[in-house]
């Protein structure tokens, strides 16, 4: 029996504890919150129920990013927030994970000595060991391994829907990019064999999945690891014989090593969506050869090029960086330029800041805070019309839609629901009178009527209105009555382990 099978049964005997995974970060970080939920549930706790959202769980993780801006800020934050709580809450407990722990490891309990566990990105299955210890020995457990564990995939899940979510396919980055912290915590990459790929996603579209985004950190230098560089447009092919996968998509993939055999890939699988994220970071070749991006905008735009070929209707999103040190006009004018000429449906846009620890934040022609500013500013402005202009194209075209939970902030006032094209645009649609309702993970088809910068809307009449009810929305249907406590009958008796959960992530077009 090992350690952590021994601190289980006692947790199991108090299974009115509570708790919560706080998620600061890229998708990465929401897949290991996945594992981390299934990991809490598997030593008997359960999940704080969203309709107490005022109260506070028996114990609170903290699953860190160390990228974005302000990272630690926020963290500490909010660990300032539950420090007099935990002080009027005998056994309640904090735990700090992810890739600020990683990094700043023993700080954390210095600057926050109420932290009950500290852990990596390496070891996220040690969760409940680490809280039992601590709890046991009634101090601070701190625990970093400078190399991975157990692959993450392989721990117990608690997906956050049924009917989309991400499959890893690889950890870790073997790129060097002057900007990126990421490979000093996550480590060299690390390949998934095919086989257990395919066998996560078989038992997710077993459970009701229609959708997977298949997820890495360079996720197309997938093979690496055991020598085989066609590996991930095989596995995208494979992923095509898969009865039931209905959209198949992929994050995010390296611009230096897309293969002419990964577009085939995507064109002739039918179930790989026409949706591609292709992180340009910046249009200048003297810039992105600061950063130590090992291609240039020519190269990048030959393969947008050839991507447009054999997929016309293919919708292209990318991450760029403004204000990266040493950037001239000349420089973010290069940028300008290859947005224009990308014609990009959406993209995150970043204002550089220094992340300790990065070789960039050592480089000489910092740019001023006031500079970057303005250059973000016409940088947005000008993809804000690129969207929009993409978006007008859309208008009259019949799109199918995979319905969400999510229905947009304005739900209640314009009574339509939301959902995803299949090249991932945002549809907000309404339902005509008489027409039947449709459920999250259920597919409509209807026309696009108006269009907007930042998604599209549909109000069709009931003659342009298709509902498709699917294994999803059934399954969607089990997963309500067992978090009521009734089950349906056929439903799974795993409600919330093997789902499979589609994280929203922001997006500035």
């Amino acid at each position: 029996m090992t350690e952590q099978q021994t601190v289980s049964n006692p947790a199991t005997e108090e299974s009115s504890r509570t708790y919560e995974v706080r998620t600061f970060g890229c998708q990465m970080n929401v897949h290991d919150s996945e594992r981390l939920s299934g990991l809490l549930e598997d030593a008997g706790l359960s999940r704080k129920p969203e309709e107490l959202n005022d109260d506070v769980a028996d114990v609170v993780v903290f699953n860190t990013c160390a990228v974005r801006e302000n990272a630690d800020n926020k963290l500490y934050g909010n660990l300032g927030i539950l420090k007099n709580i935990k002080a009027e809450r005998p056994g309640m407990q904090i735990a700090v994970g992810g890739c600020l722990a990683q990094k700043d490891r023993d700080t954390i309990l210095k600057k926050a000595p109420w932290v009950d566990v500290v852990f990596g990105t390496h070891n996220i299955g040690s969760l409940p060991t680490l809280l039992a210890r601590s709890e046991h020995n009634k101090k601070a457990e701190l625990e970093i391994l400078e190399s991975l564990d157990v692959f993450p995939s392989t721990l117990p899940t608690r997906r956050e829907s049924v009917y989309a979510g991400w499959v890893s396919i690889s950890v870790g980055c073997n790129n060097t990019c002057t900007f990126c912290i990421v490979p000093s915590l996550r480590g060299k990459e690390r390949d998934r064999r095919p086989g257990e790929i395919l066998a996560e996603i078989q038992a997710l579209v077993d459970d009701g999945a229609i959708e997977v985004t298949l997820l890495g950190q360079n996720v197309n230098s997938y093979g690496v690891e055991f020598g085989d560089r066609l590996a991930f447009g095989k596995l995208l092919r494979a992923c095509g014989e898969i009865e039931g996968l209905e959209r198949v998509r992929f994050t995010s993939p390296h611009p230096a090593a897309f293969t002419d055999d990964v577009i085939e890939a995507m064109a002739e699988t039918p179930n790989v969506m026409p949706q591609l994220h292709m992180p340009l970071q910046s249009g200048s070749d003297k810039v992105l050869k600061d950063m130590r991006r090992s291609y240039r905008s020519k190269k990048f735009l030959g393969i947008l090029d050839k991507v447009r070929e054999r997929i016309p209707h293919a919708a292209i999103t990318t991450d760029i960086i403004v204000g990266f040190p040493g950037e001239t006009e000349e420089d973010f004018q290069a940028t300008l330029d290859v947005v224009e000429a990308s014609r990009f449906s959406s993209a995150f846009t970043f204002q550089y800041s220094k992340r300790p620890g990065t070789p960039a934040a050592s480089l000489e022609d910092q740019l001023p805070k006031a500079v970057v500013q303005k250059r973000y500013e016409r940088l947005t402005a000008l993809q804000d019309r690129i969207a929009k202009e993409e978006n007008a194209k859309q208008l009259g075209r019949t799109v199918e839609v995979m319905v969400t939970e999510q229905s947009g902030r304005k739900a209640e006032e314009t009574h339509r629901l939301a959902g995803r094209s299949q090249d991932q645009r945002l549809v907000h649609f309404s339902v005509p009178e008489g027409a039947e309702t449709p459920r999250p993970g259920d597919l409509v088809t209807l026309p696009v009527t108006e269009v907007a910068a930042f998604h599209l809307i549909s109000d069709p009449s009931i003659d342009q209105y298709s509902l498709r009810r699917s294994r999803a929305g059934d399954a969607w249907d089990r997963s309500q009555a067992e978090s009521c406590g009734v089950p349906t009958p056929g439903a799974s008796n795993a409600a919330g382990r093997t789902n499979l959960g589609m994280p929203t992530l922001k997006v500035r077009s």
